[in-house]
């Protein structure tokens, strides 16, 4: 545990240091904590019926993300409530703490549990040939590794031009200055930072539409990314020496269309 935890302060202690003690303030107040008390994004139950409904949620929509080897999962459970030594008991034991822990957890999304899927690989590895067939493992084996380069090369660059974070990178990224900060109102999607990062190093930041003037004006090169809609309201006080660029796509987080537009200010 000490060893893990030097680990972790090699990039935390920075981290906290960079962004004057925003890294624990957003990484751990607000998406651990309040992620755990309350519903964020819309991805949860926000009443207590539809709470104690979604309890199960995870140990069902392991069968989607561990498939192919999900299918094997009842046959394990029934194999190792019958028979299991001390490691099966270690890795069971992990496996359930990940689990209902995130079972609790208010807000919820499937690559939650993630951190247990490693212990999950190991258990059934282990009893792989007498829950499954030779036939099951390698027929499953070659499936998830054809299935994910297919994804990964095919899918993927198909889909890419569809992703708004793409589109306004790609339309902005002339303007787009190292020194720069960024912001977002209802779009903290991962792929901003993953385009983004490569030529702006400021910190990126949510914020409510009541903020974005505050943001905009503070001196300093900046830029936000926020619904059209917004933007329009927001219209009256975009300067002429600033530059909007507007991208519609589909969030695949979301499940469904997004229109977006980009506001830059590059003067001081």
């Amino acid at each position: 545990m000490l060893f893990a935890f030097a680990i972790v302060c090699t990039w935390g202690i920075p981290a906290l240091l960079r962004t004057n003690g925003e890294f624990f303030k957003v990484g751990i107040g607000r998406h651990v904590v309040e992620r755990s008390l309350n519903v964020m994004e819309g991805h949860g139950a926000n009443s207590w019926n539809t709470y104690l409904a979604a309890m199960p949620f995870y140990f069902l929509t392991v069968f989607i993300s561990f498939f192919p080897w999900s299918i094997k999962l009842p046959r394990l459970t029934k194999h190792l409530w019958r028979q299991r030594d001390a490691t099966d008991k270690y890795l069971i034991s992990g496996v359930l703490i990940v689990f209902i822990i995130m079972s609790l957890v208010k807000t919820k999304l499937p690559h939650y549990t993630l951190p247990a899927f490693p212990l999950l690989s190991l258990l059934l590895a282990r009893h792989l040939f007498v829950v499954g067939t030779e036939r099951f493992v390698r027929r499953a084996a070659m499936g998830a590794g054809v299935a994910s380069l297919a994804v990964s090369f095919i899918a993927f660059p198909l889909l890419s031009p569809t992703f708004p974070s793409a589109q306004l990178y790609k339309l902005a990224r002339k303007d787009l200055l190292p020194e720069m900060d960024f912001a977002n109102i209802d779009y903290a999607e991962p792929s901003v930072v993953w385009y983004f990062r490569s030529r702006c190093h400021g910190f990126f930041r949510g914020l409510n539409p009541d903020q974005l003037e505050q943001f905009m004006t503070f001196p300093g090169p900046r830029f936000a990314i926020v619904p059209t809609s917004v933007a329009q309201a927001y219209s009256a006080k975009i300067r002429p020496d600033w530059k909007t660029y507007r991208a519609k796509g589909f969030t695949i987080v979301k499940g469904r269309p997004t229109d977006l537009t980009l506001i830059l200010k590059q003067s001081q």
